[in-house]
Formats: C-alpha cells, sequence, structure tokens
C-alpha cells in the first residue's frame, strides 16, 4: 500500500473511531471560545481519556504487583506502563519538538528501579501524557496535518499520533490480563 494511501486510511480510522456525541461533551467542559480546529480538538480528546484509562488501570493494580509478569519473558506491569511513557514522551518529541527526556534507549526508562513503585510509576506515566497533550495544545490544523519524521518515514502528525494511539492502547490492554491474574477487574473504559 502506498504511503498516501496508509496516511488517509488512519486519518479515516480516527475520524471513524470518535463519536461526535463524545466531543459534544469534550466541549462541554471548553469555554465557548475555544476556536482550535476539530482535528486538535478530537485528538486532543481521545489523548486525554487515554491517560484517564492508563491511569486508572495503575490505580488499580495492588502496589506489591508492580513488578508482576505473567511469564518471566514478558515485561513486568511496571515495565508495560514505563514502555508506554517512554513512547508517549518520543511522540512528543516527534509530534512537539521536545527532546525526550529518557534518550533514545527504552531500557533507559523501562529498567529503572526507581520508577517501579506505584507512585513514582503513575507520575512518570501521568507526566508523559501531560507532555504529549501539551505539544497537541500547540498545534493548529496546518501543523496537524503536516509531515514529521517517524521511524524512517514521513507521515503527518496527526497519523503519527493515530498510530501512536493504538499501540499505547496495545500495551495497557495487555496490562488488563495482568490485572485479572491478580485478582482485580480491569477499570471500565466506556
Amino acid at each position: 500500500m502506498r504511503p498516501k494511501a496508509i496516511r488517509l486510511l488512519c486519518f479515516l480510522f480516527v475520524i471513524a473511531v470518535c463519536s461526535p456525541s463524545a466531543f459534544a461533551q469534550s466541549d462541554a467542559k471548553k469555554p465557548a471560545d475555544d476556536k482550535r480546529p476539530p482535528i486538535v480538538k478530537e485528538t486532543e480528546f481521545n489523548w486525554k481519556r487515554a491517560k484517564k484509562w492508563t491511569l486508572d488501570y495503575i490505580d488499580a493494580m495492588p502496589e506489591n504487583a508492580m513488578g508482576f509478569k505473567p511469564t518471566p519473558e514478558v515485561r513486568s506491569f511496571a515495565e508495560q506502563m514505563l514502555h508506554l511513557a517512554f513512547w508517549n514522551y518520543g511522540l512528543g518529541e516527534a509530534v512537539g519538538g521536545k527532546a525526550n527526556p529518557y534518550g533514545e534507549k527504552q531500557e533507559t526508562l523501562e529498567k529503572r528501579d526507581d520508577m517501579k513503585t506505584k507512585a513514582a510509576l503513575r507520575k512518570v506515566v501521568e507526566e508523559s501524557y501531560d507532555n504529549l497533550l501539551a505539544a497537541i495544545a500547540g498545534l493548529n490544523e496546518a501543523k496537524m496535518l503536516e509531515q514529521v519524521s517517524f521511524f524512517n518515514s514521513k507521515l503527518t502528525r496527526v497519523t503519527t499520533l493515530s498510530i501512536a494511539l493504538d499501540h499505547q492502547t496495545h500495551h495497557r490492554g495487555n496490562t488488563t490480563i495482568y490485572l485479572r491474574l491478580k485478582g482485580v477487574t480491569p477499570p471500565p473504559e466506556p
């Protein structure tokens, strides 16, 4: 498939996933004079939902299960969340130009034992979303449709954000099993 077709499909996916009623609720919380283009508001809305859901998952997991792994060869619960945070920062760099504070290697963050307490984990994950949301807030429609470098490809910012949203949803989804194996019902994602 050609890159233009892939970008178009990703863009259409973002639009299809987002219901107009959900945006109406999101807009109700914004000042009436919010004149940002829908593409920016809708992208921000999706990332705010993802942030809330991810933090709900961290809050639900018991403190003593941050290092839990269903099998030895996979990431622990904390490492899954740190992986997600690292790439949120990396995405913020691709989209907004602010350097990832944890460098270029995901292991720099994933393997840090000081980040594997519930409080430290929650803090770094929340900050990663806040960093990304700040980058999104600084965009306009022209910037959203501008191409950026992302993994040896040139993609629009909105496509990059869509691909990354799918990535972080995947890793949060992995931790659903971790929660259930620890006897915790995963928080709802309405």
